[in-house]
């Protein structure tokens, strides 16, 4: 018998999505995160639990339920990563790079 809780979460997929995961879980060509991700929902559709699935690929449950209610809400979409917005794009003027070498350290 299975330890833990259950949940109601029910991950069903259709035959176009299961041959699309498990075609990023094989492949070496895509990000090693989106693999993993698609190796978690797969377990999660296979009817693993929540917790057993996170600790198979090596994910916290606590980021594992935020990638099950991306896939959930946008679907294979859900499990990119999204841009990040915190790296500048242009670098810093000169000005602003150059470090004084007056500044006395205490």
């Amino acid at each position: 018998m299975a330890r833990g809780r259950r949940t109601s979460l029910t991950i069903r997929l259709t035959p176009a999505q299961r041959r699309i995961l498990l075609a990023w879980q094989r492949a070496t060509a895509v990000p090693a995160g989106l693999a993993r991700r698609a190796r978690m929902i797969l377990l999660l559709a296979d009817g693993m639990t929540i917790t057993a699935a996170a600790a198979t690929v090596g994910l916290s449950r606590r980021h594992s339920y935020k990638w099950i209610q991306r896939f959930v809400q946008a679907g294979l979409e859900g499990l990119h990563d999204k841009p990040r917005y915190d790296r500048r794009s242009e670098p810093l003027p000169p000005d602003l790079r150059e470090q004084p070498d007056n500044l006395e350290r205490g």
